[in-house]
């Protein structure tokens, strides 16, 4: 495995895993429609960067020769952004899917890492929800997602190694920053506010830091295939639930950052009722992968951001949020 196509590559999970392909030898391919540009990629003698639209299949197939490896993280992301444009994103999310995969094992590709998502589960009770819970997705973005997931698994071969991953919301800092993930948006107003406003409050929300998911990226293309060929794995770390993540983010902003004061909490209602407890034991059983990093390091990390000046106009900027952006550049 020498050379890797990431779609996606240079949004917020790709900001931070480029780097660390690259660091590991590997020469890398990001193809992205680049919606928010590029700044958070390095440059490097290794990396081409594709600026091309996954739906267009001839610019895939040209891209993707000669490559061992592709990471597939490329769609329009969370339910508000899904819903601006559902045919849009219907497009970019599923209907393309197949296509690529078969472009990729055309293509001699060995090993397809698809970058689905835990919300697959929609709203469950169950004290561990496994890899084998029923998929109740309760929104269309959280619906393609998961049927994307049996066409990678029908692909599967000795020659073509496939694995779905259902990560956890992820949260920390990236070069290309989102706010409008749980804790980062609540970071992003205990700083700018002084005040945090919980919707609803008892719904579970899964995170994992971004360094941790990123991590496991880039060691699934090491991974020998018997371990993970036509495998599915949640991805998670801690099963909070939004009120508890806000008490952790009022906690460690007044500790990064005195000069604040008390951060206020307020609680509202919720028409949001996805709530889901992800158990992430088979990847630690079958691949011992286990997050080094938690919440209280995600929101260090973003206070850290915010003091030296790397999060401007952080309440008003729309690259920082899918759905404003998208809005802004009439996607939706």
């Amino acid at each position: 495995m020498k050379r890797i196509l990431v779609t996606g590559g240079a949004g917020y999970k790709g900001s931070v895993l480029i780097p660390k392909l690259l660091a590991r030898g590997y020469k890398v391919v990001v193809y992205d429609a680049l919606f928010f540009g590029q700044a958070g990629l390095p440059r490097h003698p290794s990396l081409e960067v594709v600026e091309a639209d996954i739906r267009d299949v001839e610019a895939f197939k040209r891209s993707v020769a000669g490559c061992d490896g592709v990471i597939h993280m490329a769609c329009i992301a969370n339910d508000p952004s899904f819903e601006l444009n559902p045919e849009l994103s219907k497009a970019i999310n599923f209907d393309c899917f197949e296509p690529i995969v078969k472009t990729s094992v055309a293509a001699g590709v060995q090993r397809f890492i698809y970058v689905s998502t835990s919300s697959v589960y929609g709203v469950s009770d169950a004290p561990k929800v496994t890899e084998e819970h029923p998929l109740m997705p309760i929104t269309d973005y959280n619906k393609y997602k998961g049927m994307c997931e049996p066409i990678l698994l029908d692909y599967q071969s000795p020659h073509f190694t496939t694995v779905v991953i259902r990560p956890a919301t992820v949260c920390g800092y990236s070069p290309r920053m989102r706010l409008d993930l749980t804790v980062n948006i609540l970071t992003c107003h205990a700083v700018n506010n002084r005040r945090i406003t919980v919707f609803g409050g008892e719904q579970k929300r899964p995170n994992i830091h971004i360094e941790d998911i990123t991590d496991l990226y880039a060691d699934l293309l090491a991974r020998p295939k018997e371990q993970i060929a036509g495998e599915i794995f949640n991805a998670g770390y801690q099963n909070h639930s939004v009120l508890k993540i806000a008490e952790i983010v009022k906690q460690v902003v007044e500790q990064e950052m005195p000069e604040l004061g008390s951060i206020d909490i307020v609680r509202t209602d919720s028409d949001d009722i996805r709530s889901y407890h992800v158990c992430s034991e088979k990847i630690a059983e079958k691949l011992d992968f286990v997050p080094k990093r938690n919440i209280e390091n995600a929101v260090r990390d973003v206070c850290a951001a915010f003091r030296a000046g790397l999060l401007p106009d952080s309440m008003s900027n729309p690259r920082y949020y899918n759905v404003k952006y998208m809005k802004e550049a009439e996607l939706a």
